[in-house]
């Protein structure tokens, strides 16, 4: 039995949608256990390439039991077209996919409100999708949020509805100047959602925790990076929900001392996408050429990512605060042919080196990245499935990553398809079993 949870360890499209993917072969659930549909995975496969908001990736998989855990927030609407088009695809989608009745449900006015505050920042803007995450989990902490089990209970939803737009549609109006929402109108359109839905709405805690007693394999799937965790991240320009491991367990219900293992997931090169600090971020040629090649334009907004080498330190703090017992290092092939590339060390300020990630917003901010140069390799890495067949200078890479992430590595992706991947290790089938 092995209950292993997947987490970024940069600032997300690490690639764990095809992690997830090819460990959910050995899973019986996969649970999503944070963010919203701001967040995109992409799968490609010999069937066709799909792409993932909030279901999770093991859906794809006959008899795989699919959850949407409480930490996420869900757009119904957003939610229902994603099923519509999986299922298009010949997707089966039905008693597979239960949401949790905790999980909060984003609303009109989140989005409106998010829309109307991101355009009022300015240059200092965070870079949000728009797609009303952040005000979602703002009114969950407000204790004013309505969860997806109140859509089953319509006299419930309709008072919690008409309470929250007699605030949110005056905060519309008078702050922003933009229109508020009618109850009667948003009102129908959640009943309609409801229906659609009711079927797959359950305790999911129950659920989770009644498999584990009974030895199935869960794989839980975490949105966005470590460094856009609320709490861990690059505050604040991070997402709104907790991304690092510990958010499996509060996103589920399953407590800690049923977790085995914790796969992180890193790019062989850095990325981000939207506003914060990027110590190693390359605006040169070489950043675009990482772009071009990586194909690194957002799969939810299709926004490019900024690009840059990997960041030794960044992954590092990652392999603490998520307590990481193996690594997944995706997109190695796009590598293939720099005639040099560089690892971050260290940063260093005003004659002050940090070995360790610095929590002051304006070091990173400021920082030079210290570089280690190792030679590139000119043979192509793409699609190679054993480690002994990858050029010598790209497992010295490897290896260094390993020594300054302080996390050794199981999982090598060569590719964008499931086949495409190197397997040191499997950590579905860990060779230690939990102890009861």
């Amino acid at each position: 039995m092995a209950n292993l949870v997947v987490v970024g360890t940069q600032w997300g499209d690490e690639g764990k949608g095809k992690i997830v993917d090819i460990l959910a072969r050995d899973a019986d659930v996969v649970v999503r256990y944070q963010g919203g549909s701001n967040a995109g995975h992409t799968v490609v496969n010999t069937r066709d390439t799909f792409v993932f908001h909030l279901i999770p990736s093991g859906i794809l998989y006959r008899g795989k039991l699919c959850i949407i855990g409480n930490g996420a927030v869900v757009d119904p609407g957003a939610l229902i077209e994603e099923m519509d088009r999986l299922q298009a695809k010949g997707v089966k989608i039905g008693k597979n996919l239960v949401i949790s009745q905790r999980a909060h449900v984003i609303m009109p006015y989140h989005k409106a409100i998010e829309k109307a505050a991101e355009q009022s920042k300015g240059s200092r803007r965070i870079g949000t999708t728009g797609r009303g995450i952040g005000p979602t989990y703002a009114d969950k902490m407000a204790r004013i949020g309505i969860r997806v089990g109140d859509l089953l209970n319509p006299p419930l939803f309709r008072r919690k509805l008409e309470e929250n737009l007699a605030e949110m549609n005056t905060f519309l109006e008078r702050l922003y100047q933009v229109s508020g929402f009618e109850v009667e109108k948003v009102f129908q359109q959640y009943m309609a959602y409801a229906e659609r839905l009711k079927g797959s709405i359950a305790d999911v805690t129950i659920l989770l925790n009644d498999a584990i007693e009974r030895g199935r394999n869960v794989l839980f799937e975490g949105a966005q990076g470590t460094h856009l965790d609320v709490d861990f991240g690059t505050y604040p320009y991070v997402t709104s929900s907790s991304g690092t491991a510990g958010g499996a367990c509060t996103g589920t219900g399953v407590g800690p001392t049923r977790i085995d293992a914790v796969l992180g997931v890193a790019k062989a090169y850095s990325t981000r996408v939207g506003s914060g600090p990027f110590p190693t971020e390359l605006t040169d040629a070489t950043g675009g050429w990482l772009q071009e090649r990586g194909k690194e334009f957002g799969a939810t907004t299709g926004r490019p990512r900024r690009c840059g080498w990997f960041d030794g330190v960044l992954v590092r703090y990652a392999t603490r605060v998520n307590g990481l017992t193996s690594l997944a290092v995706t997109k190695l092939d796009v590598l293939d042919g720099c005639q040099e590339v560089k690892l971050c060390t260290g940063y260093r300020l005003g004659g002050k080196l940090y070995k360790d990630m610095p929590s002051d917003l304006a070091v990173l901010q400021e920082c030079e990245p210290v570089y280690q140069v190792m030679p590139g390799w000119s043979t192509a890495t793409t699609g190679i499935t054993a480690y002994k067949s990858l050029p010598a200078r790209a497992k010295r890479y490897l290896d260094r990553i390993q020594e300054l992430a302080d996390c050794r590595i199981d999982i090598i992706s060569t590719g964008s398809r499931r086949d495409e991947t190197i397997m040191l290790r499997n950590p579905m089938r860990p060779t230690r079993r939990r102890r009861k």
